[in-house]
């Protein structure tokens, strides 16, 4: 068997890299640290495959930009930081309401506001909840390192595709500036339907209509359960998640990204001193592993660990509902825990 070579990449790289084997031919982005290196790449990188690149004159141009491809059946990104994001959303709202696939990348900054561009985990609530108007939500993935970067982004584009919605990868800055080796796994599309919805030109078929306005009585109604339906089959068929060392452990670290690198060197510290700790690692924040962390709660406790003032901590909540004592530590404001801080915190948890 030929071994694959590992090359030594940046994440925001790996991410442009990704998309472009996976079929990505339209960007549009606009420049925001920390993930500008995506956009860049992307800008020689395109032309090589016959592909677009804009740099918008905003990040509300560039997701109507996105929005246009998509409808036209090709395979589209954007990619932003934390207020280019926000920025964004109600064109996320729309993709939803049109059920048109994209892919969407946050590399996250500390905020509120302007905030700094020191990697942070805020947009939680935005990313899983639905940021912009309307019952709607979208598969988000939470890569923890870079191969995961590489093998998600492309994961992303298919689930996209799959569900005929637009899909979030929730990175951070740490994330989008480390450099790691990577194995380029090459790229392998499933067998997915032909978009017969795109606006192709309708030379030798009835003309197709994408839109989210719906007037009529009930219509939006009507539209809004089908759009319910596919939220409670992608719940159902793509939980992702990790679990260390949790079949023995009396308290379980509940952490994604860069917080669960950090939680993990914390945790095996711990277990060096002969305490039972383990980690549970959501790879995917929607759909939520919530039946996992539920079954999990029978007979342990829990630490949720986030580089924000507490947000995921309301999901494993939730999803603990009651059965067990759910801690929580976290760092706001783009400050990053160390695993000595992060070891003092649950060893005084246990």
């Amino acid at each position: 068997m030929k071994t694959m070579k590992k090359i030594l990449i940046k994440g925001n790289e790996a991410v442009a890299e990704a998309a472009i084997q996976a079929g990505c031919r339209f960007y549009a982005g606009y420049p925001i640290t920390p993930q500008n290196e995506i956009p860049e790449y992307m800008s020689w990188r395109m032309p090589d495959v016959g592909g677009t690149f804009i740099q918008a004159e905003s990040e509300i141009a560039a997701i109507n930009m996105v929005f246009g491809a998509s409808a036209c059946g090709a395979r589209a990104m954007t990619s932003s930081s934390s207020p280019g994001i926000s920025l964004k959303q109600e064109g996320i709202s729309y993709l939803c309401g049109a059920e048109l696939p994209a892919v969407i990348v946050n590399m996250q900054r500390g905020g509120p506001g302007l905030g700094n561009i020191s990697a942070s985990q805020a947009d939680y609530f935005q990313a899983v909840k639905g940021g912009g108007h309307g019952d709607y939500r979208m598969i988000v993935f939470a890569p923890y390192n870079v191969q995961e970067l590489w093998d998600m982004t492309m994961l992303a584009f298919d689930k996209a595709d799959e569900y005929r919605t637009p899909v979030m990868i929730l990175g951070d800055g740490i994330l989008a500036q480390m450099m790691e080796p990577l194995v380029q796994t090459p790229y392998s599309k499933p067998n997915l339907p032909e978009k017969t919805w795109a606006l192709t030109g309708c030379k030798d078929r009835q003309p197709n209509v994408i839109k989210s306005l719906y007037m009529g009585d009930g219509e939006l109604e009507s539209r809004n359960k089908i759009l319910q339906d596919k939220y409670t089959k992608i719940r159902e068929r793509e939980v992702m998640f990790e679990e260390i060392m949790t079949d023995d452990a009396d308290m379980v670290v509940v952490a994604y990204g860069i917080a669960a690198r950090i939680s993990y060197a914390a945790i095996k510290k711990l277990r060096a001193d002969g305490k039972k700790v383990g980690l549970f690692r959501p790879k995917t924040l929607f759909p939520f592993p919530e039946k996992q962390i539920n079954t999990l709660a029978d007979s342990k406790k829990f630490m949720v660990v986030e580089l924000n003032a507490g947000q995921m901590v309301e999901d494993v909540k939730l999803a603990v509902n009651g059965k067990s004592e759910v801690h929580f530590y976290g760092r706001p404001g783009g400050a990053v825990i160390t695993p000595e801080e992060l070891y003092e915190k649950i060893n005084a948890a246990i």
